[in-house]
């Protein structure tokens, strides 16, 4: 076990050398994931519920209750360290529990044996190293650690670090992402246990129990804006049907993805080490134990196959259901591909326990160069360490560059003598989340979830760029998670780097309505070739050496 520690140690040593100079995951992670709790804990609304309370600084007053809730540890986190930090810290601590977690579980259901101590070890270092969101918290890697909680229950023999456990999960995990397929999973074994002993293991019952109430209690902003429609999401117009590839062939090319890589929001790798340990250990295993073992991997690779096939088909079957229930797709059923990477490894361990060592050494070894292999994050800190990092991959100081807006912002102020809070602003070429954690006020955002009528507000603003494409105007209308100001010279180009001297010949923007919104600057990552035509005017550009922009600062006149 302690070589797995240092194993550990080993993986996160970049990160401790680089710190701030780190390259951390930009997309659904820096462009969506941090700016909200660094501007809860700023606007000090970490715990104000109410109705009416609004984040003032993301769309013009995005309500409290749209964004995560303030019982977590990542908001604790955010509290008392810098976002950079925070993300650090968090990293550690998730894979930290995760190997320990992973480690206990194998130690006390599959490798019990003194002799396989090392192999449980080496799993729980694979579990661990796995590519994750990590400011998801332990939705993925801390299940290991659940799953040990509510067997322990099952069996009567939990102890009160058992039932923190399962308190404490909701404290450091996503609901919408792993909550309700949790909770499904472990519902399914208390039947499954009714069934074959024809009773109701109440210990799994109060065990379910606790769970579901501490994930209301904790997500109970959540709860209380579907509860009481306090308004009405944008996600209620989804269109399925736009965005999914449809047929047989898409389907199944869709289900062959999750089987065989997963998902990328949980963990996408190869499930190469498991495939080959299952046939290693099917012609190897001693042929007494074969008819038990092989129906053990076909159970758990018939569950796996099911869960690709119903996930890869999901898409396909809102589409079906909204002609009819155009709401069906507000929440995403089909997120049952979380528990997938824990059943895998499942398989794995199930495998290399009827092998030999040079087989376990070689297996393990594979799951850990493909958990690696394919961990984007870690090596692109590798290539920062080694002095050659990609140049569209910034680290989190060069993509905040906050020396870089802090020179808009005091730009802003000589010219007209306003603070941030008093106008607004929308990012072209970059997401808003940058100036979000630079302090701006932003008309445009990435998020999961906002009022509709918000939409509608927005969408006249950028109208001009959609009619000219298809593929923007469908992105927008049909999802709308990221509520941006669009060009459709730059695409879907969120990341116009200084280096790529970007020229938007054509930019229609609405700008009087910008201005109705309390719209002022527009701050963009590429030169607007014609800014006079849309009544924009360019009042500085802005450039440092440490940043990954170059910001066009454009302001909208008076009509």
């Amino acid at each position: 076990m302690l070589l797995a520690l240092v194993g550990l140690l080993l993986f996160l040593l970049p990160y401790v050398v680089l710190r701030q100079h780190s390259y951390i995951t930009i997309d659904d992670n820096l462009d969506a994931e941090f700016s909200i709790p660094y501007l809860l804990v700023q606007q000090d609304i970490v715990f104000d519920y109410q109705a009416t309370t609004t984040l003032p600084a993301i769309m013009n007053g995005l309500p409290r209750n749209a964004v995560r809730s303030g019982l977590s540890v990542t908001m604790l986190l955010f509290e008392v360290l810098p976002p950079w930090a925070v993300y650090l810290v968090q990293q550690t601590l998730v894979r930290l529990l995760g190997l320990l977690g992973m480690y206990a579980l194998l130690r006390q259901i599959g490798l019990r044996q003194p002799q396989q101590q090392a192999l449980a070890a080496a799993l729980a270092l694979g579990w661990a190293l796995l590519p994750i969101y990590s400011m998801y918290g332990l939705s993925l890697l801390g299940q290991a650690g659940l799953l040990l909680a509510f067997l322990a229950v099952r069996r009567g023999v939990a102890r009160w670090w058992h039932w923190v456990i399962i308190a404490g999960f909701p404290l450091w995990s996503t609901f919408v992402f792993v909550g309700p397929f949790v909770l499904t999973a472990l519902g399914l074994l208390t039947l499954c246990d009714w069934r074959t002993t024809s009773r109701l293991n109440w210990r799994l019952v109060v065990g379910l129990g606790l769970l579901l109430v501490m994930y209301v209690v904790v997500e109970w902003p959540l709860f209380y804006s579907l509860l009481f429609k306090q308004f009405v999401p944008h996600r209620l117009e989804f269109d399925m049907r736009r965005l999914t590839p449809m047929g047989l062939v898409a389907g199944l090319r869709s289900s062959a993805q999750f089987f065989l890589f997963g998902q990328y929001h949980a963990s996408r790798f190869l499930r190469l080490a498991a495939l080959l340990a299952v046939g290693v250990a099917v012609v190897l295993a001693p042929t007494e134990r074969r008819p038990v073992l092989g129906r053990r991997l076909a159970v758990l690779l018939l569950a796996l196959g099911g869960l690709a096939l119903f996930s890869g088909f999901y898409p396909q079957l809102v589409a079906a259901a909204q002609t009819r229930l155009p709401a069906v797709g507000v929440f995403n059923f089909g997120r049952f591909h979380y528990l997938t990477p824990l059943l895998w490894f499942a398989v794995l361990a199930l495998a290399l326990r009827e092998v030999s060592g040079r087989w376990q050494v070689g297996l393990v070894g594979l799951q850990l160069l493909v958990g690696l292999g394919m961990n984007p994050e870690w090596l692109n800190n590798l290539r920062e360490l080694a002095g050659y990092p990609k140049p569209n991959e910034p680290t989190y100081a060069e993509y905040v560059s906050e020396p870089l807006f802090q020179a808009v912002q005091q730009a802003v102020q000589r010219q007209t003598g306003l603070q941030p809070a008093q106008y607004r602003v929308v990012c072209l070429g970059f997401p808003p989340a940058v100036a979000q954690l630079n302090n701006f006020y932003t008309l445009d955002s990435y998020q999961n979830n906002y009022p509709l009528p918000y939409k509608y507000q927005f969408r006249p603003l950028i109208a001009g760029e959609l009619a000219k494409s298809p593929t923007l105007q469908t992105y927008f209308d049909a999802w709308g998670n990221r509520c941006y100001a669009f060009s459709a010279e730059l695409g879907k180009d969120f990341r116009v780097g200084a280096f790529q001297r970007r020229v938007v010949q054509d930019f229609t923007f609405d700008t009087p309505n910008f201005r109705k919104l309390g719209g002022r600057y527009v701050l963009s990552a590429a030169h607007l070739a014609q800014p006079g035509r849309t009544g924009l005017r360019l009042v500085g550009v802005f450039t440092r050496p440490d940043a990954y922009w170059q910001i066009y600062l454009y302001e909208a006149l008076q009509q």
